[in-house]
């Protein structure tokens, strides 16, 4: 007897499904997120699509292994973020607001391939292969081992990649993907699940690294199921504003590298141009003498990249004080700020305090502490720091000031970038080894680093 298809209501974020249409998600909260989707039931075997042969569990000591050989893309920023190049078999997720970049990066990283002689199929469901011309005739991206192609039915770019052969698969984007098996509309949670499973075991039995690019949503997430950031194996994210010319390309799952790594690039006309020196061009517009400015290091995997911290105290014309924040964790800042007022005596909770971090890079560590406090209570006082000075240190609640990691490597960063004074949490001197060129200040509580400072 036939089965009949029925229809069930899907959360566009999170993958909950129901029987009928609700206005907010009872998994993931969100609300207006329900599609209407049509399952029918599948006529293939168990296996899927056949790319999935029986297995056999072998031993692990059993298991050789050949010395691990990473494709380069020629882009250093992107292949450091991807942790030292690209691994056979694996499948990765780049994400990033509209406009950001992904898919200039990925076409010039698929001529960085391409010009090495290895064979690269672009696979794009958002532009016609005429357009995809046009835009690498700007980019200066043609190659003749660059084959690009405009399609989103998933079981035909399952067979070009059987017979074209390619070394490195892109798809752009996976929301538009298709599985003409599924009754739903392409960007549905089952098409982007389904698709991806597709992709996934096609790239694990063939050893093809694949690249999925993905939409985000307003909130910043990468638009389907959470689902998906479980099933691939790294998750890169394209940030930036559009309005600043620096992307940050950033790491929040990585199998095979370090999930701490960025890859800096500036946007021009002919596409994005790695930044080999962050640190110089962060601070190149740094005004002397500004009230509110401090400079920090912050370590991103194993390089640190000075930082400029902006902050701007007000007396406030309402009756609850703004806390507008950019680039920086807001409730740590609100934490922060309480410990000023507590320890410092300082009276923020009747000023606005908008702070930023120039150039549009977002710091979260711990390590930064010491530098907001600095910031804010150079604006509050309306006095600059003493010239070359950078600051560095955790604040705890109590007022105290805490050890941080890879200290070291901080400051010898900022003596490289012209910096003469570092103030640093006392704990940390104890371990640090002689730096020449910089006079190292160690402070224990915030009230003995503004009273060194100011």
């Amino acid at each position: 007897m036939k089965k009949k298809a029925k229809t069930i209501y899907s959360c566009q974020t999170c993958g909950y499904q129901a029987p009928k249409w609700m206005g907010k998600c009872p998994d993931c909260g969100t609300w207006d997120s329900f599609v209407e989707e049509r399952m029918v039931p599948s006529t293939r075997s168990g296996k899927a699509g056949g790319l999935s042969p029986a297995a056999t569990p072998v031993a692990i000591d059993s298991i050789e292994l050949d010395i691990e050989h990473r494709l380069h893309t020629e882009i250093q920023e992107f292949d450091r973020v991807l942790g030292g190049g690209l691994v056979f078999g694996t499948l990765i997720l780049i994400g990033g607001d509209p406009g950001i970049g992904k898919s200039t990066l990925m076409l010039q990283a698929s001529y960085g391939l391409a010009r090495q002689g290895h064979k690269v199929l672009y696979v794009s469901g958002e532009e016609s292969i005429r357009q995809l011309r046009l835009r690498s005739k700007r980019l200066e991206t043609v190659a003749a081992d660059l084959l690009v192609v405009s399609e989103v039915e998933v079981e035909s770019i399952l067979g070009m990649v059987e017979t074209s052969k390619p070394e490195v698969l892109i798809i752009d984007s996976i929301q538009t993907m298709y599985n003409g098996e599924l009754a739903s509309a392409p960007g549905s949670v089952s098409q982007v699940r389904e698709s991806t499973v597709r992709l996934m075991l096609m790239a694990k039995k063939t050893g093809i690294p694949t690249f999925l690019v993905g939409h985000v949503t307003k909130d910043g997430a990468i638009a389907g199921p959470k689902l998906l950031e479980h099933m691939v194996d790294t998750v890169l994210y394209f940030e930036g504003d559009r309005n600043h010319i620096f992307r940050i390309l950033r790491a929040v799952k990585n199998r095979f590298g370090s999930t701490n790594e960025i890859g800096v690039f500036e946007m021009k006309a002919g596409g994005l141009k790695e930044v080999a020196n962050p640190s110089a061009v962060f601070l190149s517009e740094r005004p002397a003498g500004a009230a509110g400015s401090v400079v920090t290091a912050s370590m991103e995997g194993t390089r640190p990249i000075l930082v400029e911290l902006q902050a701007l105290a007000s007396a406030t014309n309402f009756g609850t004080p703004r806390r507008t924040i950019l680039g920086l964790d807001a409730n740590r800042v609100a934490l922060l700020a309480a410990v000023m007022e507590k320890k410092l005596g300082m009276h923020l909770m009747g000023y606005d305090i908008f702070m930023n971090v120039a150039g549009g890079v977002k710091v979260v560590e711990p390590a930064v502490d010491l530098a907001i406090v600095a910031a804010v209570a150079s604006s509050f006082l309306d006095k600059p720091l003493p010239e070359g000075t950078m600051v560095l240190g955790e604040v705890g609640l109590t007022g105290e000031v805490r050890a941080i990691g890879q200290v070291d490597t901080r400051i010898s960063e900022s003596r490289k970038m012209g910096f003469t004074r570092c103030l640093a949490p006392a704990s940390n001197l104890k371990r640090l080894p002689a730096i020449k060129g910089i006079e190292i200040m160690g402070v224990r509580t915030v009230s003995e680093a503004v009273e060194n400072l100011f």
